[in-house]
């Protein structure tokens, strides 16, 4: 009997397990209430009183290391399951990644690029500090004129002569002395202005300007061109021109656009007209080509001119401006589904 003990010491001792079923089994078949070691306790009293010493000593060596190879196993699983675990499973899909939401200014400009590039306008791009002859004076805006009023302007203290730009007309300027028509480009870009701040006006916002030069450019391109314009970004066909002075064209118009009377908002949005005023646009004046390295007599052109701000307020029916540069995420996530 001694013998077979020492022969289950030995089997305990090479056994393992990779299952915590394997383990049960293996704890029930020594240490359960029906297993060996309970039957080797019950032969006991028919062991002979010169062996019982030893026995017993054979007995607890073979309780101790079950006992010991049950505990070591599980610890040694457990580690292992934790350590999955500290990597997930591997065949499951993988954590969802939070999707960033593009700013509406961002939607809108790129709509309207993505407009005017269907019809072969590129996008040209210009420094936002900028010098007094690109922002006013090649713009028919010489020094002491009078529609300089119109655009409060930041200048650098130590140089009056440079200037937060106050339009991307500036771009223009700089597009037409460095490239020979035919010129077809819109300039999408911050601008700034020295007004109060309010909620439906700021010292900085967005605009997009186009230009389109060439020999035989008419009103009717103008008119056509932003036609397209405002089918393609509002669903409005319905468009009228109002006279208007700008100092770098002329003529010169506003733009509106018929809204329609359809909801209180259209009421309220239109002042009950059913009009609404989108942009600026006329005829390069012969000047400002003449300032650009363009002959006037040969080529002519179109400009025009929009806020994206009022635009994207429009669209997406945002009460406040200032929401634009508040960076409030709860603002932003609504346009996560935005294109």
């Amino acid at each position: 009997m001694i013998e077979t003990i020492k022969k289950h010491i030995a089997e305990v001792e090479k056994f393992s397990a990779a299952k915590k079923e394997e383990i049960e089994t293996f704890r029930i078949k020594y240490l359960g209430k029906k297993g060996l070691l309970n039957e080797f306790f019950a032969e006991f009293k028919n062991v002979p009183n010169d062996q019982k010493k030893e026995f017993g000593q054979v007995i607890n060596t073979l309780k101790t290391a079950a006992q010991d190879k049950v505990n070591a196993l599980k610890a040694t699983l457990e580690a292992s399951e934790e350590t999955v675990g500290a990597y997930g499973d591997l065949s499951r899909p993988g954590e969802p990644i939070a999707l960033g939401s593009r700013h509406p200014i961002s939607i809108v400009k790129n709509k309207i690029i993505d407009i005017f590039s269907r019809i072969g306008f590129n996008v040209s791009e210009g420094p936002e500090i900028e010098d007094d002859w690109h922002n006013f004076t090649a713009l028919n805006l010489p020094e002491y004129h009078p529609a300089r009023d119109m655009q409060d302007t930041f200048f650098i203290q130590t140089n009056p002569d440079v200037l937060l730009r106050t339009h991307t007309s500036s771009v223009q300027v700089r597009y037409m002395e460095n490239n020979k028509p035919p010129i077809r480009t819109i300039s999408p870009g911050r601008v700034y202005r020295n007004e109060a701040i309010s909620a439906r006006s700021h010292c900085f916002f967005h605009q997009v300007e186009g230009l389109y030069v060439d020999k035989g450019v008419s009103f009717a391109d103008l008119k056509q061109t932003l036609q397209y314009f405002t089918t393609e970004m509002f669903g409005k066909s319905k468009i009228r021109l109002r006279p208007s002075y700008f100092p770098f064209t002329e003529p010169s118009a506003e733009v509106d656009v018929y809204w329609g009377l359809e909801t209180e908002t259209d009421y309220k949005m239109t002042k009950g007209t059913g009009w609404l005023e989108i942009m600026g646009c006329g005829m390069v004046d012969p000047n400002v080509l003449e300032n650009c390295g363009i002959n006037s007599k040969e080529y002519s052109g179109f400009a025009f001119g929009m806020g994206i701000d009022r635009i994207a307020l429009l669209l997406h029916q945002i009460p406040d401006i200032r929401m634009f540069s508040e960076n409030d995420i709860r603002f932003l996530d609504q346009f996560k589904s935005a294109d």
